[in-house]
């Protein structure tokens, strides 16, 4: 049995600006289109809003894993929804749940779960980060790839869906 590939879309919520939005909607829109299943934290914020409405928009799949141990918050057009109950160390299940992880915009929650993708050896992406977040994550792996455009992200992921 083949299973579906998740690619996980992490980014700030509250803090996450207008572009960085636009961006996170037609990441999520081009990984549905791509056949993929779009994974965010799941609220009804920032960048897990607009990738999950990008994807919707595309027609794909959507996954929310929530920090809370309800579905309140949470973006209504998701399609799986997941309550952990479990805070910030639901961010584990954010990266491992994912085959490839993208993180679109910065913040500390961000930071956190990129981090974790590094230390469980899942492939990286970054996009729309300033310079210093995108050195701070090349240092902590050099298989860490920083994307310019939505089309190059999209790119990286195909490559390292291939290793």
């Amino acid at each position: 049995m083949s299973h579906r590939v998740i690619i996980g879309v992490m980014g700030p919520g509250e803090g996450a600006d207008p572009e960085t939005c636009a961006i996170a909607y037609d990441l999520g829109a081009q990984i549905a289109q791509a056949g993929w299943v779009v994974l965010t934290g799941g609220r009804n914020v920032g960048v897990m809003r607009s990738a999950t409405l990008g994807a919707k928009q595309a027609g794909g799949l959507t996954v929310g894993i929530l920090p809370e141990d309800t579905a309140v918050g949470t973006v209504p057009e998701l399609d799986v929804v997941i309550p952990t109950g479990l805070g910030q160390a639901r961010n584990v299940v954010n990266v491992l749940a994912s085959q490839v992880v993208v993180g679109c915009g910065w913040g500390a929650g961000t930071t956190a779960e990129l981090a974790l993708a590094v230390k469980f050896h899942k492939p990286v992406i970054v996009i729309q980060m300033p310079p210093v977040a995108e050195d701070f994550f090349r240092q902590l792996s050099p298989q860490v790839r920083v994307a310019h455009t939505v089309t190059e992200a999209m790119a990286y992921i195909r490559d390292a869906l291939k290793s």
